[in-house]
């Protein structure tokens, strides 16, 4: 008789213990302890079952690598943010809040990719009509009366992996997509669907299949109250590419970003607009972001800010107000609460504008999260235009970051970031003095050097208004 015994397992780093423990001594997270029955396997001691002849060495130069073996996912924003297109065999994990729109996106993926390969789409979450109802809603946008669909897009509602290797040998399909890896099971193992153990096993299971046998694997992530995809970390490490759907619930706009991609730039972003027929691509996002922006308003900049190899344009928005408290408050929405700190704390003493009993909010308009520094000359201006009640010029950008001496750093691919600005009809952009001579500043366009921040802001703001 075989002999069970139980372990605890970690749900957010995977730390086995042998007891139950409020708080996990390796990542400190609270009740994320679970136990789990170990079943000692079958086949201990067994070496692999894949013949030793199979596995032979490949001579470099007889390996074909063309990046005309990817294949095209009908989407033109979703191909950037892959680096082209799918390519076979790969493993992709895409994550995002409920509600946020992935099965949608990976759904119009697999319509469009349906056309010129089979496609089988897995799904432990909703039955095969609830999916059909909105592909229905998804192709209404072609104003056919009974939309046509794809031949080869096979729908399967399964839970059990096994199961679902044996519809995959059958429909042998070129993508795969799993909606979600949080719900499939392995029979072998007692936990139950969501597990480290669960998670981990099925994940290392797909990619096998996805690397002996060339299909492309999607698969869909659960995430936690953090952001983070559920799971172990070392989930993320299994797949090739980790892509975010982000964006704000009350905002149309979503971001599409790569924070981990084999075959192509990492921190790439591809923008939609959530519409009722779903996913709509975003040609320009940055005339899109500015396409509410009034003009000649205090506390209102333009930055620049770099999203991978793409530049955007994004409209900062500052204000302060007389506090009604004992300590003034500072809030900030897409922009870093500490850099916002730093950046008061810069004006306050080196520029001269008291902040010291004003509330202070910047906000990035369209739901963008602006990580880099590069847009702290825009943060910096539009609260320094809301303090003194003058508005920043129309056609100006500012790019820079800012240095706890009041001193204007320069920020990386400047040239892409003065063409963007270029094409969207700007005339002027304040920026860092440069030091060092490298590439020429684009015809067409003023380029203002500053050296400090002081310098930049005497540039920029337009006379003070009485109002």
């Amino acid at each position: 008789m075989v002999k069970l015994r139980t372990q605890y397992v970690c749900q957010q780093c995977g730390r086995v213990s042998v007891r139950d423990m409020g708080r996990c001594p390796q990542c400190g997270a609270w009740n994320s302890m679970v136990e789990e029955v170990v079943v000692p396997p079958s086949g201990a001691g067994k070496s692999s079952s894949r013949p030793a002849a199979s596995v032979q060495p490949q001579r470099l130069s007889e390996i074909s690598a063309d990046e005309r073996d990817r294949l095209p996912p009908g989407i033109g924003e979703f191909a950037r943010v892959l680096g082209g297109g799918v390519v076979p065999g790969s493993v992709v994990l895409i994550g995002g809040d409920p509600g946020i729109g992935k099965s949608t996106l990976l759904l119009q993926v697999a319509l469009e990719m349906a056309h010129h390969a089979p496609v089988l789409y897995v799904s432990g979450e909703e039955s095969v009509r609830q999916i059909k109802m909105r592909a229905l809603r998804l192709t209404s946008r072609r104003g056919e009366d009974k939309p046509s669909f794809p031949d080869d897009l096979f729908l399967l509602t399964e839970t059990n992996l096994e199961l679902v290797l044996q519809q995959v040998e059958q429909v042998k399909p070129r993508l795969l997509i799993v909606d979600s890896i949080q719900t499939l099971t392995l029979p072998e193992l007692e936990s139950s669907a969501g597990s480290v153990s669960q998670v981990r096993e099925c994940a290392s299971r797909l990619r096998e299949i996805a690397k002996s046998s060339g299909i492309a694997v999607f698969l869909i992530g659960h995430v936690t109250k953090e952001g983070a995809i559920a799971g172990p970390r070392v989930l993320e490490h299994i797949v090739d590419t980790v892509l975010y759907l982000e964006g704000d619930r009350f905002q149309s706009y979503r971001l599409l970003r790569s924070v981990k991609n084999r075959f192509g730039a990492t921190s790439e972003v591809g923008v939609f607009e959530m519409r009722e027929n779903g996913m709509t691509e975003v040609a320009n996002p940055s005339e899109a972001f500015l396409a509410e922006r009034m003009v000649n308003v205090p506390g209102s900049a333009i930055a620049v800010t770099m999203e991978g190899t793409r530049p955007l344009l994004v409209e900062v928005q500052g204000l302060t107000s007389p506090t009604a408290f004992g300590n003034p408050r500072r809030t900030a929405n897409g922009v870093d609460m500490n850099r916002l700190l730093l950046i008061v704390a810069v004006l306050s003493r080196r520029v001269g504008i008291r902040l010291g009993d004003q509330d202070v909010f910047a906000n990035v308009v369209g739901g963008l999260m602006v990580e880099e520094p590069a847009a702290d000359l825009a943060i910096a201006a539009a609260i320094a235009s809301s303090a003194r009640n003058a508005p920043l010029k129309a056609d100006t950008v500012l790019i820079g970051e800012v240095g706890l001496s009041g001193e204007l750093r320069s920020v990386g691919q400047m040239p892409a970031r003065l063409r963007e600005a270029q094409s969207l009809g700007f005339k002027t952009v304040i920026a860092p003095k440069r030091m060092r001579r490298g590439e020429p500043w684009p015809d067409g366009i003023q380029v203002i050097e500053a050296r400090s921040l002081k310098q930049a802001l005497e540039q920029a703001l337009m006379p003070e208004r009485s109002d």
